[in-house]
Formats: C-alpha cells, sequence, structure tokens
C-alpha cells in the first residue's frame, strides 16, 4: 500500500494510526500542504479533490479518512476497530464523526487560511478562531463519552477503535495550538491510554519522514 500524507495532517494522522493497529506495511508519500504540492497536477490525477491522505491499493486509490479507514475494516478485520454489537459500532462511528465531520472541518488548514485572508485575521485572530471551535467541539464530545458511559481504557470500553485514531490526531492539534483541554478530563485520559501504544506512537507527526 502506498499512503498520501502529511505529518501534520489529522486525516492522514487518523489513517496512519488505523495502519498501524493493523499491521500493515505501507510505503509514505509525503505531500507538503504548506508548499501546496496538494495542488500540483500530478496530485491532482491521485487525488482529484487535492486532499490528503490517499490511499494506493491494488491499483485503486481510496479517499477520505473514514471511508479509508473503513475499507481497511473490511479488507483486513483483525484486530478490529469496530466493535462487534450493532449498536455500539454506531456509537464509535458517531464519535469519529462527531470529530472528523463536526470539530475537524473548523479548523483544518485551508479553513484557517481563507478566514486569515478573507478577514484580515493576524497571527492570534486565527488562533482565536481555533480555540473557539475546539472548545465547543470538545466540550460537546465530552459530555457525549460521558453521558453513554461506555469508555473504558479507550473511547470504546479496553478496544482500540476508529474513535480512538481519530481523536488522538485532534488533541495533537488543539495541543499545539495551546487550547485549554483541563475541561474535557475524559478527552485527555484516553488520549494518555492511547499515547502508550506503539502503533499511535509511531503515527504521531513527530515520528514521520516529512516532519520539519
Amino acid at each position: 500500500m502506498k499512503l498520501y500524507t502529511f505529518f501534520r495532517s489529522s486525516a492522514a494522522f487518523r489513517v496512519r494510526i488505523a495502519l498501524n493497529c493493523k499491521g500493515i506495511a505501507y510505503e509514505a508519500l509525503p505531500v507538503s500542504l504548506p508548499k501546496n504540492e496538494h495542488k500540483l497536477t500530478q496530485y491532482l490525477a491521485v487525488h482529484p479533490q487535492g486532499l490528503v491522505p490517499a490511499l494506493e491499493d491494488g491499483g485503486n486509490v481510496y479517499v477520505q479518512s473514514l471511508a479509508v479507514m473503513e475499507y481497511l475494516e473490511e479488507t483486513h478485520p483483525l484486530p478490529p476497530l469496530l466493535p462487534a454489537i450493532p449498536a455500539d459500532r454506531a456509537y464509535v462511528r458517531a464519535l469519529a464523526q462527531i470529530i472528523a465531520c463536526e470539530i475537524h472541518p473548523l479548523n483544518n488548514l485551508r479553513t484557517l487560511r481563507y478566514v486569515k485572508q478573507q478577514f484580515g485575521l493576524d497571527e492570534e485572530g486565527v488562533n482565536l478562531w481555533y480555540r473557539h471551535w475546539i472548545a465547543e467541539g470538545l466540550a460537546g464530545l465530552e459530555a457525549y463519552i460521558a453521558g453513554a458511559k461506555s469508555s473504558g481504557k479507550y473511547c470504546y470500553r479496553d478496544q482500540v477503535t476508529l474513535a480512538d485514531c481519530c481523536l488522538v490526531p485532534q488533541v495533537f492539534n488543539a495541543q499545539r495550538y495551546r487550547c485549554e483541554l483541563a475541561p474535557y478530563p475524559e478527552i485527555m485520559r484516553i488520549f494518555a491510554e492511547c499515547m502508550q501504544l506503539d502503533a499511535f506512537i509511531a503515527a504521531q507527526p513527530s515520528s514521520q519522514p516529512d516532519a520539519v
């Protein structure tokens, strides 16, 4: 497999974790977002949206991190990243989508670039935007996890799932922007547990070949 990735991309980070959890070897092909390499013709031929990640496997290219992780789950079912019970699978998918579909889009690089340029924000203005939406998003996520009473060591009991693959990169980004994370003890407890696992450690940004 080949993974088109960028070391700081949350979406690519998710897929790296999933690949590592399943013990799948892959070739990392870095695509620099700050250098706009994702907009080059040769990359658009791989992924017409010009986004990362993209996973190449068996001559096919798979895009969108949640879809890619579901593909890995279906083609490499062990160890599973989804629970066996349908209701529990829905819970894990909901957590993953809260992060990937609700929290992350407001804070990814292209959104931050747009608000900076469109509204003439300085660095502190961009940081305020980021921290506001992180605080709102993580507060809702914390409440959902606490209310569901389904967490154990990880988001779902003691099984690493797609939810953990999404949660850890989002916390990494929040830490990078110096967000206040003390109000989210359950999220941070799960994060700490995940970061004791080799699959997560190896996937983190600083461990990537394009880390700068």
